[in-house]
């Protein structure tokens, strides 16, 4: 994609990008969705076949029409939808088990209701919400033994991005040991932005960077900014270099209404 693409969601705009790796000539692994429900009602969704096994993007694309057609089964029903996306989960796990080709896939997808999100993820693909002063509201926590060490203190985030150990992944779509973190819900205010990212992002540019870049501007400008920087760090321009396929979606609450005022001035 030379550009991320755009998507009105009713309660708040959305940009898909997705780019394979500069280093390979085969297909991009990474699958995205973006699905509305009804006018305050959504879910977000970024898939990352695993490298290195055979049919990654076969197993993020099942997982995706899976997650899509219980999204749609369920409605906008907060319940039923959360109970939907969950056995959707489940069952493509199971799928992709069952296909007994060793493919596998991670995933962070969040549910949007109103202003209201809920992040649900499985995986070293990493869900973000920053607020225009740079605070970060939310951060998953990737699963992988490089994740669970900065959260444990004992990798610095300067550290884990540089590690050899970056790529591995602990928890995936596709095992028989599959978990899923489902945070709480979390209300985001009217200038949040929310980021979903497969580790092509996270492995190549540095969080700060990634904070500084989406934290404020209009969101297609946010979304070509951070594309440009992450293809610098994957054409080897800046450090780190993890050449991998990039997927990410970025999404706003829309903005409240303005008040008008109404009666005539007093003469």
């Amino acid at each position: 994609m030379a550009s991320g693409d755009i998507h009105d969601l009713g309660a708040g705009t959305a940009v898909v990008f997705s780019a394979r790796s500069p280093e390979k000539a085969a297909g991009n692994q990474d699958s995205a969705a973006v699905i509305r429900l009804d006018a305050d009602t959504a879910v977000l969704m970024v898939a990352d076949g695993v490298g290195g096994l055979p049919g990654g993007g076969q197993a993020s694309a099942l997982l995706i029409d899976i997650l899509l057609d219980a999204a749609t089964a369920s409605g906008a029903n907060g319940t039923e939808l959360r109970h939907g996306l969950l056995s959707a989960i489940e069952e493509a796990n199971q799928r992709i088990i069952n296909n007994a080709s060793g493919a596998a896939t991670t995933l962070a997808m969040v549910e949007i209701q109103g202003r209201a999100i809920r992040p649900y993820h499985v995986g070293d693909s990493m869900i973000m919400a920053v607020g225009q002063r740079a605070k970060v509201k939310l951060e998953t926590i990737s699963h992988s033994p490089v994740g669970y060490a900065v959260e444990a203190g004992v990798l610095s985030e300067e550290e884990a991005i540089v590690h050899d150990d970056r790529h591995l992944v602990s928890n995936v779509v596709g095992s028989q040991d599959m978990h899923i973190s489902m945070g709480i819900p979390l209300t985001l205010a009217a200038r949040d932005t929310l980021l979903i990212a497969s580790d092509g992002l996270f492995d190549n540019v540095p969080r700060d960077a990634i904070i500084d870049i989406i934290r404020t501007g209009p969101l297609p400008d946010c979304a070509r900014r951070l594309a440009d920087r992450a293809e610098k760090h994957m054409n080897g321009s800046l450090a780190p270099f993890k050449p991998d396929d990039l997927t990410f979606i970025l999404y706003r609450p829309s903005l409240p209404a303005r008040k008008t005022r109404t009666g005539s001035r007093p003469g």
